[in-house]
Formats: structure tokens, C-alpha cells, sequence
């Protein structure tokens, strides 16, 4: 059993250390152009594997960048990209059971592609019509679906780390071989929440993975002015923890890790914090310009290190995969996701019932009695409410069909 009680001999005059002699490696296989560093060994990842994710991060370019373009053009209120990021998160999420919990920050919609999150699903939550699980109650690209194991977005910054430690206590006590994933930012990290939950996941032993996109910015804040230690991995000593740092870029490198991870997480019930080292190649989201802290020049450097060509070539090197082949698919995704947004947008909002519905089993008479003289409002002012009004009248509609018994399953009954 491991001691809490430092074992290291007494010494009769003063010692410091700021732990500079522990040397965190990235680990990594593929280069930059695509090929296998000498003596990087063969990847587990086996063929269908690897296309199906491939195949999620081609889907996640294509859905960025046809959505930033809908920002710009008015249709959509906010919206951020993965650019640059797709192998970190792609790659831990191809490593994972997909029965286990992935709680996200707010740039991991290449999970929900790998798991297969349908285009109408994003695009129901991106425009928040009357698909939208939310009712329009969340801003764009808070996604989340319980079916796939995928917990809902939350704005305030770093909640899901302490969430998902307490998450994978639970999955502990039940025994049933899952593990929980959180993504986050190295902003977040320096979040309160990130240290209290490394230390209840290493007290209670329960399993977790956290992962960190070390994209180099917090928004506009570089790392340089974040903190002053060696990056987010050696901070896991501080509470005994499996830490280990890898490229971002190479989604091999990426898979490999969380796979072991993953093992140790269920295996030995011990928490791993994972230091992916990526670059965010967009803004931060789409009301930021990064031309005022970052240079072109780095931006560039970044760009030779794409992680969907490096993984193109490895595909095209072991016949996996095929041009052609990538240039249909990248023009049926930007049919699919252009298409499924112009049928989106022209959706119907949420019904204005929700607002109270949705709290109440059975609404009070007060607040049924509010909700009436919101109705009233809206009616008198249609113009200041053109998404609401025009749907009251048909609402209201719907209702007396349901409550008319002579008007069930959509049939006139004499």
C-alpha cells in the first residue's frame, strides 16, 4: 500500500527544490510530414478504427469552417473551432469504450463526431429551434447528448473537471469497467476547480483521464504569463498521480496514451492526467482576432504541424486511404452540413409553452396564470417578437388537437 508520508531520508541543513531535475518527455510517433519516427513501432490502431477517425476530424474541419462562414454571414450568433485541436480530441476519444463519460469545454465537437452525433443534431443546438434539447436555452456549441455518454456544455470555466472526478467515483462504485473522460484547456487548469479535483481523484482512486489541450493561449494570455512550472503534467505529482505529456498534433501518439490511460483507469482505478501539446490554428472563438497577440510567423510553424495531413500520409502510406477518396467525402460533408443548416434555420423556434413546461410537472396556477399575460404581450407587440408570435395561434392550435379526444393520433373521429 502506498505511504502519504515522504520516505526520503532526514538531511541536517537546508534542501529546496522547485522541481526542475523531473523532465517530462512528449511522447510522440508520427513527424510532421506524416511518417513514423525510427524505432516508434507499429500503432494498435487497426484499420476501420483508424478511417472512422480520421473521417471525424475531416468532419469536424469541414463543420468549422462552414459554420464560422454562417457567423460571419448573420445566421448564427457565436460559434468556435477545433482547428488545429482535431487529433487531441478525436484521438482520446477513439481510445475510449464508447459506453464511458466524456465531459468537454467547449471545443471537442470531434467527439461527438467520432460517436456520431448526427449533422441535424448540431445544427438543432448551434441555431436553437424546436430541436434543440435545450429549447434555446444554451449558447451555440453547447452541445451534449445522454445517449452518447456526452454531458451537456457549461459556459462557467473548468466546472466539468470536479464534475467528472465525482462522476467516475460513481463508475467506480458501480463496477461496470468505465472511466470518464474531461477535456480542458491549460487555461482552465489554473481554474481552482482543476486542483481540487486532481486531489479528490487521487484520494479516492477513482477512474478519470484528464485531459489537457495545451494550445499555447487562454484565450489571448500565452503560456508564458500563465504559469511559471513546466506546463500542466507536473503538477500531477503534487498529488501522486500518472501524468504523462504528448504531442497534440499526432493522433497516434494521442490514441496510444489515452488507450493506456484508459487501461489504468479501469484496470487499477488510477486517475492520469495527459498534457496534449496542440495549437489552436483559429481564434479563440469567433469574437476574437488573434492577429493582436500572435504572429503570422507562428501561425505558419503551426500549420506545417497539422495533425489531419500527418495523419493523411500515414493512411496513404499503409493504403488505408485514397485522395479521391478524401476529395467525395470532403465535398459530400460540406453538402450535408450546408444543406442540413439552410433546413435548420428555416426550423421553427421552441414552443414559448416550454418556458414553463419544461420546469414544472404540473405548471402552478400562478405561473400559468404569467405565462398567460406573456402570451397577451407577445400578441400586442408582434413585430419586437418575429421568431415567437407567429407560431402563438398555432400553438394554441396543437394543444386543443391533443386535449380533444375526437381529434387523437391526427384523425377527425364522429
Amino acid at each position: 500500500m502506498k505511504t502519504t508520508r515522504s520516505t526520503a531520508k532526514p538531511v541536517h541543513k537546508p534542501v529546496f527544490a522547485n522541481g526542475d531535475d523531473i523532465q517530462i518527455p512528449v511522447f510522440t510517433l508520427l513527424k510532421p510530414d506524416g511518417t513514423l519516427y525510427a524505432g516508434a513501432g507499429k500503432s494498435s490502431l487497426e484499420r476501420d478504427t483508424a478511417r472512422r477517425l480520421y473521417r471525424a476530424m475531416l468532419y469536424t474541419r469541414v463543420l468549422d469552417e462552414r459554420m464560422m462562414a454562417a457567423q460571419r454571414q448573420g445566421r448564427l450568433s457565436f460559434y468556435m473551432q477545433c482547428t488545429g485541436e482535431e487529433a487531441a480530441v478525436v484521438g482520446a476519444t477513439a481510445a475510449l469504450d464508447d459506453a464511458d463519460m466524456i465531459m468537454a469545454q467547449y471545443r471537442e465537437q470531434g467527439a461527438l463526431a467520432y460517436r456520431g452525433f448526427a449533422t441535424e443534431a448540431f445544427m438543432d443546438q448551434l441555431f436553437g429551434n424546436q430541436g434543440d434539447p435545450a429549447h434555446g436555452r444554451q449558447m451555440p456549441i453547447h452541445y451534449g447528448s445522454r445517449e452518447l455518454n456526452y454531458l451537456t456544455i457549461s459556459s462557467p470555466l473548468a466546472t466539468q473537471i470536479p464534475q467528472a472526478t465525482g462522476y467516475a467515483y460513481g463508475q467506480k462504485l458501480a463496477g461496470q469497467g468505465h472511466c470518464t473522460l474531461v477535456i480542458f484547456g491549460e487555461g482552465a487548469a489554473s481554474e481552482g476547480d482543476f486542483h481540487a479535483a486532481l486531489n479528490m481523484a487521487s484520494v479516492h482512486k477513482v477512474p478519470v483521464i484528464f485531459l489537457c489541450r495545451n494550445n499555447g493561449y487562454a484565450i489571448s494570455t500565452p503560456v508564458t504569463e500563465q504559469f511559471a512550472g513546466d506546463g500542466v503534467a507536473a503538477r500531477a505529482f503534487g498529488y501522486r498521480m500518472q501524468s504523462i505529456r504528448v504531442d497534440g498534433n499526432d493522433v497516434l501518439a494521442v490514441y496510444e496514451a489515452t488507450r493506456e490511460a484508459r487501461r489504468l483507469a479501469v484496470e487499477h482505478n488510477e486517475p492520469v492526467l495527459i498534457e496534449a501539446m496542440t495549437y489552436r490554428l483559429a481564434a479563440h472563438s469567433s469574437s476574437d482576432d488573434p492577429s493582436g497577440y500572435r504572429s503570422k510567423k507562428e501561425e505558419e510553424a503551426w500549420r506545417k504541424k497539422d495533425p489531419l495531413r500527418r495523419m493523411q500520409r500515414w493512411l496513404l502510406d499503409l493504403g488505408w486511404w485514397e485522395e479521391a477518396e478524401e476529395h467525395e467525402l470532403v465535398e459530400s460533408l460540406r453538402r450535408e452540413v450546408l444543406d442540413t443548416m439552410k433546413r435548420a434555420e428555416k426550423r421553427r423556434p421552441p414552443a414559448l409553452e416550454t418556458l414553463v413546461t419544461d420546469v414544472y410537472a404540473e405548471v402552478p396556477p400562478a405561473l400559468r396564470e404569467q405565462f398567460g399575460e406573456l402570451v397577451a404581450h407577445v400578441r400586442r407587440h408582434p413585430e419586437a417578437y418575429p421568431r415567437s408570435a407567429p407560431w402563438l395561434d398555432a400553438d394554441q392550435a396543437d394543444a386543443a388537437m391533443q386535449d380533444d379526444p375526437s381529434t387523437r393520433d391526427g384523425e377527425t373521429h364522429p
